[in-house]
C-alpha cells in the first residue's frame, strides 16, 4: 500500500482490545505512543480516539492521563455490572459511528483492533466511503477475516521491544511469546 505525507489519518484504538492482547499473550502491556507514530507513520494526524471502559481503579486514572498526554482524545464510558454479576463494557459500536461520521474528512482510517466485528465496518468505509482502512493488532488475536479486508495490517507481535512496554524495573520488555499453535489460537482470536 501507498503511504504519503498528504494523507489524512484518523487513528481509533480499541483499548480494551489491545491491553487484553497484550495481557493474555505476552503478559506485558502495550505502548500506545509507538502505536501512534508507526498508525500516522509521517502522515497528517486529524484525530486519534482512544477508546476506554473505566472500571475505577487504583491505576486506571495514570493510564488515561498518559493516552491523553499521548495525543489522543479520550472516550470512556463506565463498565456495566449486571444483576448476576456478569460485565460488559465495549466500545465497538460507538467507535464504528465516529469512524464512519470522520470518514468525509480522512482518506485513512487506522483501527487498532483485532477484533473480527469490525469486519462490516472495514467494508462499509473502503466501499462506501472511499477510504483506505489499515488495521494495527497482534496477529494471535486479530481476526483473519480483518486482516484480509484491511487495506495494510501491521502486526504487532513483530517487535514486541516497540509496541510493549518496557518494565521499570530492568529496564527491558519481559513479554513471553506464549504458544501460538492453531490449535491454542482458534481461529486467530476472533471475538
Amino acid at each position: 500500500m501507498i503511504k504519503h505525507k498528504e494523507q489524512r489519518v484518523g487513528v481509533f484504538v480499541d483499548v480494551g482490545n489491545m491491553y487484553h492482547s497484550a495481557k493474555n499473550l505476552f503478559n506485558a502491556r502495550v505502548n500506545f505512543k509507538e502505536i501512534l507514530k508507526i498508525a500516522v507513520d509521517g502522515r497528517k494526524l486529524i484525530r486519534a480516539l482512544a477508546y476506554v471502559v473505566k472500571s475505577h481503579s487504583v491505576e486506571e486514572q495514570g493510564f488515561f492521563d498518559a493516552l491523553s498526554k499521548q495525543g489522543f482524545e479520550m472516550r470512556s464510558k463506565d463498565l456495566q455490572v449486571f444483576a448476576g454479576g456478569a460485565k460488559k463494557g465495549d466500545w465497538d459500536v460507538g467507535m464504528a459511528v465516529d469512524a464512519i461520521k470522520s470518514a468525509d474528512k480522512l482518506d485513512v482510517i487506522v483501527l487498532v483492533t483485532g477484533d473480527g466485528d469490525f469486519g462490516p465496518l472495514v467494508t462499509y468505509l473502503k466501499e462506501n466511503k472511499g477510504c483506505l482502512v489499515e488495521v494495527i493488532a497482534f496477529n494471535e488475536t486479530a481476526s483473519g477475516r480483518l486482516i484480509e479486508l484491511a487495506d495494510d495490517f501491521v502486526d504487532l507481535s513483530k517487535d514486541l521491544t516497540l509496541y510493549l512496554l518496557p518494565d521499570g524495573t530492568r529496564g527491558k520488555t519481559t513479554a513471553r511469546r506464549r504458544s501460538t499453535t492453531p490449535s491454542s489460537r482458534g481461529d486467530r482470536g476472533v471475538h
